[in-house]
């Protein structure tokens, strides 16, 4: 999924896994002030390619759950799903607050129970995460490419962003 202006001269990928605590971090911290500063400024395309890290399932409904509510509202869902991660750790109800963020993105509890149980995007979402763990060498999350060249894995600050942005600009 992807933000922003694809005609934008600098292109920003982040690797990511909906159960993972660094991204939610990064999401939480860092990504409303890059969104605001890079994306929505037209200097910066970002796209999102999801990642799987244990648990496992948690990762993988949570990707299913955004995906089947639909690309206008993937980023929000996602956004609320690494907003609730951590009362989704320490309350154990990891279903139990998905269902409240499908909810509240408009799905029925019989549309969230499909979307979740759903083979084939399972399947799919797999065969993604293979594919950028054999073609880009993805080991970790969040891990980061500015126009296609790892930038980081683990949590990025701002600054580094700057940095990296500022570089990736001069190249061209």
């Amino acid at each position: 999924m992807t933000l922003g202006d694809p005609k934008a001269p600098v292109k920003i990928t982040e690797y990511a896994s909906a159960s993972c605590t660094h991204c939610a971090t990064f999401n939480n911290e860092v990504f409303p002030a890059l969104k605001a500063k890079y994306i929505d400024t037209g200097k910066v395309h970002y796209t999102f390619k999801e990642f799987l890290t244990p648990p496992v399932e948690v990762a993988a409904a949570a990707f299913l759950t955004a995906r089947c509510a639909g690309k206008d509202k993937y980023f929000s869902v996602l956004d609320a799903v690494f907003q609730a991660q951590n009362e989704m750790f320490t309350t154990g109800d990891m279903r139990g607050v998905l269902l409240r963020v499908a909810q509240s993105a408009g799905m029925t509890e019989p549309q969230f129970n499909a979307c979740i149980t759903d083979e084939a995007a399972l399947k799919a979402l797999n065969a993604r995460v293979e594919k950028a763990s054999r073609d880009e060498k993805i080991t970790a999350t969040p891990t980061f490419l500015i126009n296609g060249e790892k930038m980081k894995e683990g949590e990025a600050t701002l600054a580094e962003f700057d940095a990296a942005i500022a570089a990736a600009q001069a190249k061209k």
